[in-house]
């Protein structure tokens, strides 16, 4: 561990229903338990097919190591991180580990941010090209998510009702259910009319599905009720660990690593959500893949055969760091 805000590969470091809208962004207090705050938080970044598998390993590494960081009191879940925390409620660690190694290969399906070596029908590599456009012409962080709300509503509009059907029938297979967790899960999404953040939970009149779907619909805008959706990565970098904002102990785990293609100035990197969350009182952890697995995220994060070896490499790191990571979660 370090004492930077900047992550390292593990080593960050420790220091002192109503449908939703753009006013839902944070967690309201209200009858039924939702809370500003509380004693642990558990962040799952985004990172398309090969992140989600080492979020698996990172969890089943701590889970076999006897560290179960699945009961946290909050748990927030972006893009391939949403997918993991919503396998989590119906599975152990150890079990969906054993699905990702024994899986077979399969080829491509549905919109980036989840499964296969494309971003719907266009390379990984053009939708980076594209993103870093429209990146440059953005303002600032809200007129990005704007932009990408427009290029995804087009898209949508191109391309029908099948994309949409088969995205929701794809996410719908990989989970335990439609319903929500009785713990609080929380959902991110961006409202591709208006440019706003919004955030999923069990109060919001969304099934776990289509939030899910939504989270990782990439630059798709997925349809559920009258909302339309892009992925959650677009609300604030791939980790949104601002929303465990109030809570004691955030534990982020960064597939990305906390990298960025935003401009530093938007002060939407993961370093800056951790400086603003310990600035308010809470311990920060995170883990990040270290340098020997690099390879396996970024531009070959959709490719669908390097699952087994991120999750391989997260369950490495997760056994690797359970035991200096126990007090700080205890």
């Amino acid at each position: 561990m370090n004492t930077t805000p900047t992550p390292t590969p593990y080593g960050a470091t420790t220091t002192s229903s109503d449908r939703p809208t753009s006013d839902q962004d944070q967690p309201q207090v209200d009858a039924t338990g939702r809370v500003p705050g509380g004693e642990r938080a558990l962040v799952l970044g985004g990172g398309g097919s090969t992140g989600n598998a080492w979020l698996i390993g990172v969890i089943a590494g701590l889970f076999e190591a006897g560290l179960d960081v699945t009961g946290a009191d909050l748990t927030i879940g972006t893009s391939a991180g949403s997918t993991a925390a919503a396998q989590l409620t119906g599975a152990s660690p150890t079990e969906l580990l054993a699905a990702i190694l024994d899986a077979a290969p399969r080829q491509p399906t549905g919109p980036g941010g989840s499964a296969g070596g494309r971003v719907g029908n266009r390379p990984v590599t053009d939708h980076l090209e594209r993103l870093r456009a429209i990146i440059a012409a953005a303002d600032d962080a809200a007129d990005l998510r704007r932009r990408m709300g427009v290029a995804a509503l087009e898209a949508a509009a191109a391309q029908g009702s099948s994309r949409q059907e088969g995205w929701r029938e794809t996410v719908a297979a990989r989970l335990p259910g439609r319903h929500w967790p009785e713990r609080t899960l929380l959902i991110t999404a961006v409202d591709a009319r208006s440019g706003a953040p919004v955030v999923f939970d069990r109060h919001s009149g969304v099934d776990l599905v289509d939030a899910v779907a939504a989270s990782c619909s990439s630059s798709f805008a997925y349809a559920t009720g009258e909302g339309r959706y892009i992925d959650g990565g677009y609300r604030s970098n791939a980790e949104n660990a601002d929303l465990a904002a109030g809570y004691a102990r955030v534990l982020v785990l960064s597939p990305f690593g906390g990298r960025s293609l935003h401009p530093q100035e938007w002060g939407t990197h993961l370093s800056t959500q951790v400086e603003d969350l310990r600035a308010h009182g809470s311990r920060v952890e995170t883990i990040v893949p270290d340098d020997d697995s690099e390879h396996l995220f970024g531009a070959h994060a959709m490719d669908l055969s390097l699952r087994p070896a991120a999750a391989r490499a997260g369950y490495r790191q997760g056994r690797a760091c359970a035991e200096q990571l126990a007090a700080f979660w205890r």
